[in-house]
């Protein structure tokens, strides 16, 4: 079984929440379906990871975040021609889920909390 993510290993999902229950909980089950996973507390750090370590294949991201929220972590990974083209999965709350919808057109986006049985299907998809 693939072990968390620590090293200069490429993953295959990277989860990023400020959240460390949730980011714990996903990267533990993704884990367990045999995704190699890393986690971030926020966009920079996010951005920072994906720059370090090339081959991430999806990206969880939660948009209310400390430092530099999904809305702004979107905007630079798509201004970026590296990380452009990896999709992205928003984990949003009620509150953020039309804005969420609008603004990440073609990327899936759950609704908190989510089931992980939907969520399990929806990183499918992408591999």
């Amino acid at each position: 079984m693939p072990a968390e993510n620590t090293g200069q290993t490429p993953q295959d999902v990277l989860v990023v929440d400020d959240d460390a229950d949730i980011r714990n909980l996903l990267s533990s089950v993704l884990t367990i379906e045999g995704y190699a996973v890393s986690s971030a507390s926020n966009g920079e750090e996010a951005l920072s990871k994906l720059r370090g370590v090339p081959g991430t294949r999806l990206i969880l991201l939660d948009l209310r975040m400390p430092v530099m929220d999904g809305w702004e972590f979107r905007a630079e990974q798509t201004r970026d021609p590296a990380l452009s083209h990896i999709p992205v999965v928003v984990l949003s709350g009620d509150g953020d889920l039309e804005r969420a919808t609008a603004s990440f057109s073609g990327a899936s986006v759950l609704k908190k909390p989510f089931d992980l049985e939907e969520l399990i299907t929806v990183v499918q998809r992408y591999f």
